[in-house]
C-alpha cells in the first residue's frame, strides 16, 4: 500500500446509516452511465462531480460521504505524489453493510470501472508513496487554501452550488478561462441546471 489513513482530518462515520452492496452497485451504474457526468475528464472538476452526486443522494435519502486523497507533497510537504500530478482527488463515498461491519466504497467511474474500498481507491491513484486519504461529510465542498484542519472546510452554499453545476457543464467557474466561458455558455449551463433540478426531485428506480 502506498497510502495511509489520515484520522486527524477525518470525520467520524462509524455509526452512519448504511446501504447494501447491491444497492451501492446500482447507484454506481446509474451515475457511471448518466450523460450529465463527464467521467472521461478525470483531470478536472472532481469536486463538482462528487458534490453533485452527494446533493442528489441527500435528496434521495441515501447515506453518503466524500472520500478525499492528498499527495504527501501537497498535504505534508513530504515525499509522495498522486497520478497525473494531482494534488488531491475526491469522490462520493457510500457506507455499505457487509457481514455486520461497515465498508466504505468509493463511487468514482473516472478512475475505476467498479466500486472500490476507500483504501484501494486511494492506493490506485497514488503514484509514489505516500498519499493520505480521509472521510469527510458530504456537505463539505472544498478545503481552505491555507492550513487544512478538520473543521475549517467550506460547506455547501449558493456560490459553490453554482460552481458545481458549472463544473457539470465543463466549466471551471473559479478559473479565469472558466469565468470567460460563462459569458458564451449560458445556454449550456441552463440546460445542466434544468436536468439537475429534475434529478434532485425525482428519485430514479435504483
Amino acid at each position: 500500500m502506498k497510502t495511509r489513513y489520515e484520522a486527524f482530518l477525518s470525520d467520524v462515520a462509524i455509526n452512519s446509516k448504511t446501504i447494501v452492496k447491491e444497492e451501492a452497485e446500482k447507484i454506481f451504474t446509474y451515475f457511471k452511465t448518466h450523460p450529465l457526468f463527464r467521467w472521461n475528464n478525470a483531470n478536472n472538476d472532481c469536486e463538482d462531480r462528487a458534490n453533485a452526486i452527494c446533493i442528489l443522494l441527500d435528496e434521495w435519502q441515501i447515506p453518503n460521504f466524500k472520500a478525499w486523497v492528498f499527495s504527501g507533497a501537497y498535504l505534508k510537504k513530504q515525499e509522495g505524489y498522486l497520478v497525473n500530478l494531482w494534488n488531491y482527488h475526491v469522490a462520493t463515498l457510500l457506507p455499505v453493510s457487509e457481514n455486520g461491519t461497515t465498508v466504505f466504497y468509493v463511487l468514482d467511474p473516472a478512475t475505476s470501472t467498479v466500486l472500490e474500498p476507500i483504501a484501494n481507491w486511494a492506493n490506485n491513484v497514488t503514484g509514489i508513496a505516500w498519499s493520505y486519504y480521509l472521510i469527510k461529510e458530504g456537505e463539505y465542498y472544498i478545503f481552505p487554501n491555507e492550513k487544512i484542519c478538520k473543521d475549517n472546510w467550506f460547506k455547501r452554499n449558493r456560490r459553490n452550488y453554482n460552481w458545481t453545476l458549472q463544473g457539470l457543464a465543463g466549466i471551471n467557474g473559479v478559473s479565469k478561462t472558466g469565468q470567460a466561458a460563462l459569458a458564451f455558455k449560458k445556454s449550456k449551463i441552463r440546460k445542466v441546471k434544468h436536468h439537475f433540478r429534475k434529478l434532485r426531485y425525482n428519485k430514479p428506480q435504483l
